[in-house]
């Protein structure tokens, strides 16, 4: 009779054990090279300090880190991510903007702090714009039989154009104050995009571990061939992936323009879809499919931030960070490797033969 493996090895194999492992040693290099990196105060009545402004500036990288992950176990990608954000964005601001970026913004008009459009409207054509931006990924990969990468790759060259196009090549400045909060907003003293980030995780959560999608998607991921043949429509899986990201790069478009009370079409979600493939990754979903783990991708965006932050208190300059970053990927990369798996197995399991099991 086979028993289940020993608990601490259980707990090693998980998906979630590295990114947890890697988070809990930066923090504790925090906590030994620069202590006030943890110091919460109060301001304004709502908590600040680096561990809220992590969790804060982590929020839309972990809502993509969500619908990357998705896409990823059906072995595709989505290279367009940042520029659904730059799109989604775009749409937003220029619906506030009662200029509808035809011409330029007068100061009377910035002023006035109003718009014509209600601010649900703005919040549903932002969204409704990134999930037709992941619908029409999703098309060209599962209809078209295109490579996910080269498919992706044309709305990340053209995105950016478009966005540009909306808001007629302007950097959109929004003073509509209902719109801030998304962004900038608190509640119980906590910021508003916690809030979004766990109502979305916790309704993808549902959706790909109590309903048979999530069996799906890894059965794809594996064997899209072997999918089809048992009656799985992949074709469906994947355009459901493509418009999941789609619509989770469109929240994240929503907090970030949010949050700088603009769009500037050519920087916002820059590098987005790089730094949610590294969130991906770095939570043990591998890049040719299969299982995966929603918690690990947002525990590694986490761990994105926590690294950039502390990266900035200890003083590295900005242009010197992406080799900070350069390193972690190695660091990454070596924990999930094959040589080391085999290494951490030599030390923890215990040798020779297995006392007290039944044949």
């Amino acid at each position: 009779m086979n028993h289940k493996p020993p608990l601490f090895k259980r707990i090693r194999e998980s998906k979630i054990f590295w990114p947890v492992i890697s988070f809990l040693l930066l923090l504790v290099v925090d906590a030994v090279f620069a202590p006030g990196f943890f110091r919460i105060g109060i301001v304004e009545d709502h908590f600040y300090g680096n561990m809220i402004n992590v969790f804060n500036n982590a929020a839309p990288l972990m809502l993509v880190a969500i619908g990357m992950t998705v896409v990823i176990a059906t072995e595709g990608v989505d290279l367009s991510v940042g520029a659904v954000i730059a799109i989604s964005a775009a749409m937003g601001t220029v619906l506030i903007n009662p200029a509808l970026g035809n011409e330029l913004i007068l100061n009377e008009v910035l002023a006035a702090n109003t718009t014509n459009t209600p601010l649900w409207i703005v919040v549903l054509v932002i969204l409704l714009g990134g999930t037709l931006c992941g619908l029409w990924n999703g098309f060209l990969v599962s209809r078209g039989k295109i490579q996910p990468m080269v498919a992706t790759l044309i709305l990340m060259v053209a995105g950016r154009g478009i966005a540009q196009l909306i808001t007629n090549g302007q950097i959109m400045t929004v003073y509509y104050r209902p719109y801030w909060w998304f962004g900038n907003g608190y509640v119980f003293r906590l910021p508003v995009s916690l809030y979004i980030v766990a109502v979305v995780g916790i309704l993808a959560w549902v959706l790909v571990r109590k309903t048979s999608i999530g069996l799906f998607i890894e059965s794809v991921g594996i064997n899209a061939k072997a999918s089809f043949y048992s009656g799985v429509n992949e074709k469906n899986v994947k355009m459901f992936a493509y418009t999941f990201c789609g619509f989770c790069s469109a929240i994240a478009g929503l907090i970030l323009s949010s949050y700088i009370h603009g769009c500037d079409a050519n920087n916002i979600g820059l590098s987005y879809e790089l730094d949610a493939i590294l969130a991906v990754v770095i939570g043990g979903t591998l890049m040719s499919g299969g299982r995966f783990s929603l918690l690990a991708s947002m525990i590694g965006a986490l761990l994105i931030w926590t690294f950039t932050i502390t990266m900035y208190t200890f003083g590295v300059p900005a242009n010197a960070l992406l080799a900070g970053r350069a390193v972690l990927v190695l660091v990454v990369v070596l924990l999930y490797s094959d040589y080391f798996s085999r290494f951490i197995n030599r030390i923890f399991e215990r040798k020779g033969p297995q006392h007290g099991t039944e044949i």
